[in-house]
């Protein structure tokens, strides 16, 4: 099933897109730049999502729903969010089709069918949702809202790759109001919190959560915080945002709210956002040459069992065992698969399924039912052994909490090895060529040097980290003093 796949260490590129497909998660569609999420890819992404979907409630938000299309004079309102999306935006002009007169059978734009005012197809719902917002805040009692949003946006992409960038893509997008800075301020820091335990805990993925600089916050933000990941190759990518946004929306759209004290004050806003793009880091942070390598708690069959019999009365004595396992695991909240399709050869299903990433593979022939074992293969790091299985039901549970740990350990001891403290520029050009991963470098704070930096060696700031210590020094390229460091890498 892997043959086929190309090396990561020969072209990484490939190595990813050929995987995407072969492993039944996505392919392209016959929309330009825009992607189809197979059934396996989006059993994933609902695993994401109601995890996700979870931890939002917990927070005290809810779901809701805006509309899709955007007036122009609404999406203008915001100067910054508006010039910041403008180049991405697919636009509505016409509402009609009509029979093309000079061509049978094929239709056209109706010229008479043009809409009043273009409608943008949102590429981030803001504005629409803070011209709402208007209508339900009148005074602090109304405060804060606390909403989420499951959708699609479109943002129109040239150079598209499979969940990491594509045209359209599925989202949530949280959008919260509140009466006081410091409560924007905070809200903004526990999302950014949530995304970064979800990284951690479920895709087993270590970030680093810190504040992007200006020059790469998000338009119309104050403050935009972040979780950065490193995938295989060396390269960073951003995996969640929070943005703390001040009153710029609310100003925008006149906002305003009776305060406790009798004023009439302006809200103050967030907005965070997590989308499909988890999945490109899911897959690039641990996946190697034979296939996916999926953690336990994002998988979507978590055990396998595969049958080696000969004949209908060997399968029936293995069905009766493994049946009962399955239903013991399931009922501990286990997703079994029992493969004992008779169209394909048991190396087959081996394959097929080290491929699809399954973390526990269980195998079970005539000669083990005699002795009451079963082979039991893991995922991640490709050992297998035979276990009691009479004991499977409690062993099972704690192997895939061990694969789940096992798979964050490689990838937080990958991120250490290949995080890079240089003090010369020479260094970390060198680095970056040679090495990758994050480099931690001092800066002087001006954009100047960061897009000089940008523009030499194609490495961005990813972000300042918090929780940082100040250390004082002087910027690579400059020679100006520099407070800190922060965590430069070339990125998705």
């Amino acid at each position: 099933m892997s043959k086929g796949l190309p090396k990561r260490s020969e072209d990484y590129s490939l190595w990813y897109n050929e995987l995407v497909k072969k492993a039944g998660l996505a392919e392209n569609s016959a929309v330009r730049g825009c992607m189809v999420i197979k059934p396996y890819g989006y059993a994933i992404w609902e695993k994401m999502q109601r995890v996700l979907d979870d931890m939002f409630k917990a927070t005290g938000h809810s779901n809701a729903y805006f509309p899709l299309f955007i007036p122009k004079s609404l999406f203008e309102a915001e100067e910054q969010n508006a010039e910041g999306f403008a180049k991405e935006c697919a636009v509505v002009t016409h509402y009609r089709l009509q029979t093309d007169p000079d061509k049978p059978g094929k239709l056209r734009v109706d010229p008479n069918a043009k809409l009043e005012e273009e409608l943008i197809v949102r590429p981030t719902s803001e504005a629409v949702i803070w011209n709402t917002y208007k209508n339900w805040i009148q005074s602090y009692r109304d405060l804060p809202i606390l909403v989420n949003q499951w959708a699609n946006v479109v943002r129109w992409e040239m150079r598209t790759r499979l969940f990491l960038r594509t045209a359209e893509f599925l989202w949530q997008e949280g959008h919260t109001a509140h009466a006081t800075a410091e409560e924007a301020i905070a809200e903004t820091k526990q999302m950014l919190e949530v995304y970064a335990t979800f990284a951690e805990q479920y895709i087993a993925l270590p970030v680093v959560r810190g504040v992007k600089t200006p020059n790469e916050r998000f338009a119309g933000a104050l403050d935009t915080y972040c979780i950065e990941g490193l995938m295989q190759d060396g390269k960073a990518l951003q995996a969640g945002t929070s943005h703390f946004l001040g009153q710029n929306f609310a100003k925008a759209f006149d906002v305003k709210f009776a305060s406790k004290e009798g004023g009439l004050e302006y809200v103050w806003g967030t907005s965070w956002g997590v989308s499909t793009r988890l999945m490109g880091a899911l897959i690039m942070a641990h996946s190697d040459d034979e296939g996916l390598v999926l953690p336990p708690k994002l998988a979507p069959i978590q055990v396998v069992i595969v049958p080696i019999y000969k004949g209908d009365e060997q399968l029936a004595q293995i069905s009766e065992k493994v049946l009962q396992l399955k239903k013991e695991l399931e009922a501990k909240g286990i997703s079994v698969k029992y493969d004992d399709r008779d169209t394909e050869r048991p190396g087959f299903k081996f394959a097929e399924w080290e491929l699809k990433g399954v973390p526990v593979r269980i195998a079970i022939g005539a000669r083990d039912l005699e002795n009451g074992t079963a082979e039991v293969a893991r995922r991640d790091t490709k050992e297998k052994g035979s276990q009691q299985f009479d004991s499977l039901a409690t062993y099972i549970p704690a192997l895939l909490d061990e694969i789940q740990e096992n798979i964050y350990s490689k990838a937080l001891n990958f991120r250490e090895e290949n995080t890079t403290k240089v003090d010369t520029y020479e260094e970390f050009k060198q680095v970056l060529e040679t090495k990758g991963g994050f480099v931690l470098a001092h800066w002087d704070g001006t954009s100047e040097t960061e897009e000089r930096i940008k523009e030499e060696t194609k490495a961005t700031i990813r972000c300042i980290a918090l929780n940082t210590p100040e250390e004082e020094g002087v910027d690579m390229l400059t020679g100006k003093p520099s407070k800190q460091r922060v965590y430069f890498a070339k990125a998705y």
